[in-house]
C-alpha cells in the first residue's frame, strides 16, 4: 500500500505541473519524513552529490557541448548538403535527405533535441522552400531527430550505463543496428507517403562532380563518428574520453571552416552549461528517490507479485514497456530512466532479460515519448521555429511513430539483432 501512495504522490505532483526535479525530490523527502527516517533526510545532500559524480556521467555535458559546437560551427550545413547529393533524387526528396542527415549527425551529438533544434532548422527551411507543407516538413524533422540517441554516441546510453553499471561501450555497439533499421523503416514509410501525396523530389541524380564536391566539403565532419566509434571499439579511449575528443574535434572544425568565432564561445558554453545543469539536477534528485525505492524494497515486492502470478519473460517485458510508454506521454525521457530503472533492473535480472538489449529497448521507448504530446520534447523543439502547432504535428508524425514502435518490438523480442555487434566486436555475452 505504501508503494501505491509513493507513486500517487509523485504522479499527483507532476499532474499539477510541479517541475520534475521538485516532484521527485519532494516525494522522497515527504515519505522519509512520514516514516520517521530523519537520519536518511540528513543524508540528502550527500546522496544528491554522490548521484552526479560518476566518471561516466562526465560524458553528458561534453556531448551536449559537442552538439552545440557543431550547430554553430557550420558542420550541420555540410552534412545536409552531402546527404542531399546522396538521396535527394529518391521518392521523398528532401525528406529522405532529412533522415540521412540525422543518421550522420547522430554519430556526433547523441541528443535528439540537439538534432531537432540545430540541424532541424536547416532541414525544415530547405523542405518548405522546396514546396513541402510546413506540417509535413516539421513532422519529418521531429521524427528523424530521435535517431540521434539510438545510433552511438548516445546521451541516454551514457545515463543508462551510469545508473545500471552496464558497459556504455557495449550499449553504443548495441544501438547501431537498431538505429539503422529504424532509419531505413522511416525512409520506406516516407517513400510510400511521397508517392501517395506526390511530395517533391529532384528529377535526376546529383552530377558526379557536385556529389564529389559535397563529399569533400563534408569529409572532415563525416570523420567525427568514425573517430568516436573507432576509438571506443579499439579501446583507444573510453566513451567519456570520446565525448571530450569530439568537443575538441568540433571546435577545431568550426574554426577551420571559419564558421565558429571566438565571440561565439561564451554563448555556446553558457547554453551547454544550462542544459547540463538541468539534467544533472534531475539526476541528483532522482538518486535520492532511488534510495527511497530500495529502502522500501519495492523491486522485491514487484518480483514476488509477478512470480506469484506466473508471469513469463515476455509478459514482464510487455508490462515494463507499457509503463514506459505511458510515462513518456507526461514525463521527460531522462527522468523516466531515473524513476523506473531502480525498479526495473532487479525485475529484468530476475527474468533473465539481457541488460544491454533492455537499455536499447528503453531508449527506443523514450524516443517514442519524445514524439508524443503533451510533453514530447522533440515536438516542442521543432515547433519553436516551425510554428505549425503541436496537435497537427502530432498527427502528422504518426506513421513514423508506428515504425519506431515496430522496431522496438522487434528488438525487444529478437535481442540478437542488438547484441550482434557487441558480441562480434567485444566478445562475451
Amino acid at each position: 500500500m505504501l508503494t501505491f501512495y509513493i507513486f500517487a504522490v509523485l504522479i499527483g505532483l507532476l499532474v499539477i505541473n510541479v517541475p520534475v526535479v521538485a516532484a521527485i525530490g519532494l516525494t522522497s523527502v515527504i515519505f522519509f519524513a512520514v516514516l520517521g527516517q530523519g537520519n536518511f533526510l540528513a543524508m540528502l545532500p550527500h546522496r544528491m552529490y554522490f548521484g552526479t559524480t560518476g566518471f561516466t556521467l562526465l560524458a553528458i555535458p561534453f556531448f551536449i557541448l559537442a552538439g552545440n559546437l557543431m550547430n554553430t560551427g557550420g558542420i550541420t550545413r555540410r552534412i545536409f548538403r552531402f546527404a542531399g547529393a546522396m538521396v535527394g533524387h529518391i521518392p521523398g526528396g528532401l525528406g529522405q535527405v532529412n533522415i540521412v542527415a540525422s543518421v550522420i549527425f547522430s554519430g556526433m551529438s547523441g541528443s535528439a533535441v540537439a538534432d531537432a533544434a540545430g540541424l532541424g532548422q536547416i532541414e525544415h527551411k530547405a523542405m518548405v522552400d522546396d514546396g513541402y507543407d510546413p506540417v509535413v516538413s516539421a513532422s519529418l524533422v521531429a521524427a528523424s531527430s530521435v535517431i540521434g540517441p539510438v545510433i552511438p554516441p548516445s546521451i541516454p546510453f551514457v545515463l543508462y550505463g551510469a545508473i545500471t553499471g552496464v558497459s556504455v561501450a557495449r550499449l553504443f555497439m548495441a544501438g547501431f543496428l537498431p538505429g539503422i533499421i529504424m532509419s531505413l523503416g522511416m525512409m520506406a514509410a516516407l517513400a510510400v507517403l511521397a508517392k501517395r501525396r506526390n511530395y517533391p523530389c529532384s528529377a535526376c541524380r546529383t552530377p558526379a562532380r557536385d556529389a564529389w564536391a559535397s563529399f569533400r566539403g563534408a569529409f572532415w565532419a563525416l570523420m567525427a563518428p568514425v573517430i568516436i566509434i573507432g576509438g571506443i571499439m579499439t579501446g583507444f579511449f573510453t566513451p567519456t574520453e570520446a565525448s571530450v575528443a569530439v568537443c575538441i574535434y568540433a571546435a577545431i572544425l568550426g574554426f577551420a571552416y571559419r564558421d565558429l568565432k571566438l565571440r561565439d564561445l561564451p554563448g555556446i558554453l553558457f547554453a551547454s552549461l544550462h542544459q547540463s545543469v538541468s539534467l544533472l539536477f534531475i539526476i541528483a534528485a532522482a538518486n535520492f528517490f532511488g534510495w527511497l525505492i530500495i529502502h522500501q524494497k519495492i523491486p522485491d515486492k514487484i518480483i514476488a507479485g509477478l512470480v506469484a502470478l506466473g508471469a513469463s519473460q515476455a509478459h514482464v517485458l510487455l508490462i515494463m514497456m507499457g509503463v514506459v510508454l505511458l510515462l513518456g506521454c507526461f514525463i521527460e525521457g531522462n527522468a523516466i530512466f531515473l524513476i523506473t530503472l531502480p525498479i526495473f533492473m532487479p525485475v529484468a535480472n530476475m527474468f533473465a532479460i539481457d541488460p544491454v538489449n533492455f537499455g536499447v529497448v528503453m531508449t527506443l521507448l523514450i524516443m517514442i515519448g519524445n514524439l508524443t504530446p503533451p510533453v514530447g520534447m522533440c515536438l516542442f523543439a521543432v515547433d519553436c521555429y516551425a510554428k505549425v502547432g503541436i496537435l497537427p504535428l502530432s498527427r502528422e508524425v504518426l506513421p513514423y511513430l508506428a515504425v519506431i514502435f515496430a522496431v522496438t518490438l522487434l528488438i525487444a523480442f529478437v535481442p540478437d539483432i542488438a547484441l550482434f555487434l557487441p558480441r562480434l566486436v567485444m566478445g562475451g555475452m
